[in-house]
């Protein structure tokens, strides 16, 4: 096992006035690698200006703005996010949701990984013979 010492003991993080908060698991247990990463940008900003119980209410206008996302680019990530039970949504508030037993990947997600891994492949059969 590794042990862990404090690299700088007079700069230890602490929550002050927010709360943020991302369960070890998220990462552990695949939801990181479930969204893409606009998903993830989102996810992440909800979670930094949530609330102890999830809550925010920013518009769509500001994290557009904050995040530099398109609005369809912030609808395909929040939908997103809601389909995965991430998050829950009203129109107005949103709720960053305790993280369900697993992450729930969609079927474009994956078809996205394998077309990762065919290009993947196909560069290194063309690095191996010459023509890469």
């Amino acid at each position: 096992m590794i042990k862990k010492k404090v690299l700088d003991p007079n700069r230890i993080r602490c929550i002050e006035r927010g709360f943020s908060f991302i369960p070890h698991r998220f990462l552990t247990d695949g939801f990181l690698s479930s969204l893409d990463q606009r998903e993830l940008l989102l996810y992440f900003f909800l979670v930094l200006a949530s609330d102890r119980q999830g809550l925010s209410f920013y518009s769509y206008e500001a994290i557009c703005f904050l995040l530099q996302l398109s609005a369809d680019d912030y609808i395909g990530a929040r939908d997103g996010l809601i389909e995965k039970d991430l998050i829950a949504f009203d129109g107005t508030l949103f709720q960053v949701l305790d993280l369900p037993a697993k992450p729930q990947t969609g079927a474009g997600r994956e078809a996205s990984l394998h077309q990762y891994k065919l290009r993947h492949r196909i560069g290194q059969t063309r690095q191996g013979d010459g023509r890469g």
